[in-house]
């Protein structure tokens, strides 16, 4: 089984449901995959070898989810660059993966024609732009002369399938290596933990080169044969127009997008009945916030929060929406298919309700970061991934994330966590987002500071 095959068997199961909402346009599965195919087969006529890397600088859109399936039909190994990132770090990406493929949209030519001269390997570029342009290939014309048919690729789970790079607290972004295999096992960890359902319709609003949104929230949608309505920008009014318009049943967020989305004035006027999911992730979810929420979608049972990280394809944990009050800053218990341990420094297993590491290991652990060996045995010692995350775990087995590592602030020989103390901002009324970070303090060592 590979990542490909998804959207293959979908598409013959259910030719003529809607995979794809994006703007104005509609896609049935079948439209979907074809045009997956065509794209396919024109990396492989230029040469795309099993294991090549094939980059893109795309807002969210179908063109976007068009190249991930391609690439991954044809044995290549995609590798999204954020858009926000400036052109220096797009060169420093596009030179460090060694993609020979590159794929961006009309937003971003003139990024591309200013870092062209100093691309090492890059070879074919592909433009998705109503004019022709001289530097590029037309998207759209390049898929007219290409077939259709299914790309006949051998590939297994232990096939290259994603190159996500992730950014740390210091240096260059990291290249996450992710297998088919990896994406699969997060594909069945996801739907057992968020209890996704055949046929849902879901927005996609968070940014696909985020493996949260490509991997949870859109390629979930895939393999059950869901509608993913794609949003390029966020906006919290044309967000609720559309729940209303089109019936949607999941929504998937970040906790700033849900403040955003609450504080429209209007919000009792936008009929959200069709809302059966609600899930959040990145950050913590203010109780004052989830309440704040079911209230907006009354047919939510709770909200599901979700926990990762991009070397876990992203996740370890989920909190299932009915435990959402009653495990009040917990993410979840850890999902069906990996190991979960909360450790001291030696990698000693700690007792319930103490605070350590989080370390996991399962089949959707990545296989390592890009020409970065040191990196690689630093995060994977043992056999364990080290997430850097400071935890602890009830005695139910319930996770709660305390803090980073590195944003544990140390006064006068104590640990303070400042993801503790946020959340105590957040319960009240006047507060909608907070962070607390340690200053250098004469008498203490370190004093803390919130904003």
């Amino acid at each position: 089984m590979n990542v490909g095959q998804i959207l293959t068997l979908t598409a013959n199961k259910f030719p003529e449901r809607i995979a794809i909402i994006y703007g104005d346009r509609r896609f049935t599965y079948q439209e979907f995959n074809d045009r997956v195919n065509r794209f396919a087969h024109a990396l492989l006529k230029r040469g795309l070898k099993k294991g090549g890397k094939v980059s893109v600088l795309l807002f969210n859109s179908n063109y976007f989810v068009e190249t991930y399936f391609a690439t991954a039909k044809a044995g290549g190994v995609f590798t999204p660059i954020n858009f926000r990132f400036a052109p220096e770090e797009v060169r420093y990406i596009l030179n460090h993966s060694d993609a020979r493929f590159f794929v961006f949209g009309e937003d971003f030519l003139e990024l591309a024609e200013a870092i062209r001269p100093s691309l090492k390997k890059v070879e074919h570029f592909f433009i998705v732009s109503e004019p022709r342009i001289r530097m590029a290939l037309n998207y759209e014309a390049v898929l007219n002369k290409s077939k259709k048919e299914e790309p006949r690729i051998s590939l297994s789970e232990k096939d290259l399938c994603q190159l996500m790079y992730t950014s740390g607290t210091t240096g260059r972004p990291k290249g996450v290596l992710l297998t088919h295999g990896n994406i699969l096992w997060n594909l069945a960890n996801t739907i057992v933990g968020r209890e996704d359902k055949e046929g849902e319709v879901s927005l996609v609003i968070g940014p696909l080169y985020h493996t949260a949104a490509l991997n949870n929230h859109f390629t979930v949608r895939v393999a059950l044969a869901g509608t993913s309505i794609l949003i390029k920008h966020f906006d919290p009014r044309k967000v609720m127009e559309i729940i209303e318009k089109e019936r949607v049943d999941v929504i998937s967020g970040a906790p700033a997008m849900y403040n955003l989305l609450l504080s429209l004035p209007d919000l009792g006027s936008y009929d959200t009945s069709s809302i059966t999911k609600c899930t959040s992730g990145a950050a913590i979810l203010a109780d004052e916030t989830k309440e704040r929420l079911l209230k907006l979608f009354p047919n939510a049972e709770g909200v599901y929060d979700v926990y990762g990280c991009t070397e876990a394809s992203p996740n370890i944990t989920i909190l299932k929406g009915r435990d959402s009050f009653r495990k009040k800053e917990s993410v979840g218990l850890p999902l069906p298919f990996l190991e979960v341990r909360i450790v001291d420094e030696k990698a000693r297993d700690v007792s319930a309700g103490e605070v350590g590491e989080l370390i996991c290991r399962g089949p959707n652990v990545m296989k390592g970061y890009y020409k970065d060996r040191k990196a690689t045995g630093e995060a994977l010692k043992g056999g364990w991934l080290h997430t850097s995350d400071l935890a602890r775990m009830d005695a139910e087995g319930f996770v709660y994330i305390v803090d980073r590592k590195k944003d544990m602030i140390i006064s006068g020989g104590e640990n303070i966590y400042p993801r503790e103390i946020e959340e105590v901002l957040y319960r009240h009324p006047k507060i909608v987002d907070a962070a607390v970070i340690g200053v250098p303090d004469p008498v203490w060592g370190e004093a803390v500071k919130a904003f």
